[in-house]
């Protein structure tokens, strides 16, 4: 077997997330069956795979936001950072500080465009309120991080609704910034973006990357192949494949896998 394939699935070093026999249903459907996985830090990792495969429902596990479904019953472990999301003592509300999400369609708030950047941290200041200053070399940073401040530098009290939806998407990311996330988990974060929408959000990605883990879900498996450096291949709630990217698109271990990026189906 190819060791670069071995050195990604095998060897748990600096797991950013790690999850061993999750398996989840909804109501007495089960959508994730049985998924070991390490995912290392400081990387982007798309998972890809046909619709209704679990993607969507591994990532929204990974910061309990499939909790909000009553009807949802999960077994197994997911451990973030070393620490099981599911341990009694883990607050929500720290977690998903820990963890941000962005979301298939941009979800700006409609305020400003400062208020935006500034309202996550607002929500997790635990009662100690910035200067004004200080608020603004906040908002100031994240948005240098998201390129987009020297657009909108000097409409920072503008609506944010008013932004192309590129920017937008950016500005949602500038969002989770400012509480120092460790992990961003994006679901289809350009399925709303035209080609240079898509390509802006695609860069910024990359530009973040090192900075946080990354794990995107995407349809696109061009997008897959150029934003990211590992690839998960997830058919029927199982996990087929989990490699380096360039391996997966070039020399797949899995017929499933080939089939899939060879168009066979999905």
């Amino acid at each position: 077997m190819n060791t670069r394939r071995q050195s990604v699935v095998d060897k748990p070093v600096d797991s950013a997330i790690h999850t061993e026999h999750l398996n989840l249903w909804y109501g007495t459907f089960q959508a994730l069956y049985d998924i070991n996985l390490h995912i290392r830090q400081g990387i982007i990792t798309s998972l890809i795979g046909p619709s209704g495969c679990g993607k969507s429902t591994f990532l929204r596990s990974i910061n309990r936001i499939n909790e909000r479904l009553g009807y949802v019953r999960i077994d197994g472990m997911i451990n973030v950072f070393g620490h099981n999301i599911y341990d009694p003592a883990v607050e929500l509300v720290q977690l998903r500080k820990q963890v941000g999400m962005v979301f298939q369609r941009p979800n700006p708030l409609p305020i400003s465009i400062r208020d935006n950047v500034l309202f996550g941290y607002g929500l997790h200041s635990e009662g100690k309120r910035a200067s004004r200053s200080e608020q603004d070399a906040i908002a100031e940073e994240a948005l240098r991080q998201v390129l987009l401040w020297d657009k909108v530098k000097d409409r920072l009290d503008s609506k944010a609704t008013e932004l192309s939806l590129e920017e937008q998407q950016k500005l949602c990311i500038a969002r989770l910034l400012p509480v120092k996330p460790g992990l961003l988990l994006m679901d289809e974060p350009c399925s709303a973006l035209d080609p240079k929408g898509t390509e802006a959000v695609e860069e910024l990605i990359w530009e973040l990357r090192g900075k946080y883990t990354i794990l995107i879900v995407t349809h696109n498996m061009a997008q897959a192949r150029r934003a990211s450096e590992e690839c998960i291949f997830m058919l029927m709630g199982k996990v087929v494949e989990h490699t380096a990217t360039e391996d997966m698109f070039v020399t797949p271990g899995k017929k499933e896998t080939a089939d899939y990026i060879e168009g066979r189906y999905g």
